[in-house]
């Protein structure tokens, strides 16, 4: 059971690597086709956006790389088998972070070529969405518990009650005769 989940981890690992392989070569292409095409007079790109493309390339190339290093499966060189099928990188969390600044990463690259530089703005999604996160995660709750604590205190005090006795005890608050009522 255990070298059927690592056939498949390494199956679906060796295909997002083949995806970020091409995914560091093609959008490249891609844009300097597209300035070709559509911007033939923003051709000898200017200093700054080779700055902004050089800048916004080497974190896509360090996330890259990791990617690949960790998601690579070690096979046996005799028997081809799998020693190691490395790590998921299908898992959630931090790998999905890491596909998604390469992918905003490729969108203005190729959106650049088309568009104009205006389209690295978008780039800035990146830390936004970090900064969001940070702000849920970690600094907003902080706040919050200072001034909600009481409110907190009451919901916490009406949540620990099931529905039955919730049902129990408003029927004991109108005399029902079915409630049994125990005095302490």
């Amino acid at each position: 059971m255990a070298q059927g989940a690592a056939k498949r981890i390494a199956g679906q690992n060796e295909q997002a690597i083949k995806i970020l392989r091409l995914g560091m070569f093609f959008p490249t292409i891609l844009s300097i086709l597209l300035r070709l095409l559509f911007r033939r007079s923003y051709l000898p790109p200017s200093k700054g956006s080779l700055a902004i493309y050089v800048v916004t390339y080497l974190p896509a190339l360090f996330l890259s790389r990791y990617l690949e290093s960790i998601g690579t499966s070690r096979r046996d060189p005799t028997t081809g088998a799998i020693i190691s099928s490395g790590q998921d990188l299908s898992q959630p969390g931090v790998m999905e972070w890491c596909f998604d600044i390469l992918y905003v990463t490729w969108a203005c690259q190729i959106g650049s070529g088309a568009f104009g530089e205006w389209f690295w703005y978008f780039y800035l999604l990146i830390p936004s969405y970090a900064a969001f996160k940070l702000w849920n995660n970690f600094v907003g709750p902080m706040i919050g518990r200072v001034s909600d604590n009481s409110a907190q205190e009451s919901t916490s005090e009406k949540s620990t009650l099931s529905k039955r006795q919730e049902k129990l005890r408003k029927r004991s608050e109108k005399g029902d005769p079915r409630v049994r009522t125990v005095h302490k």
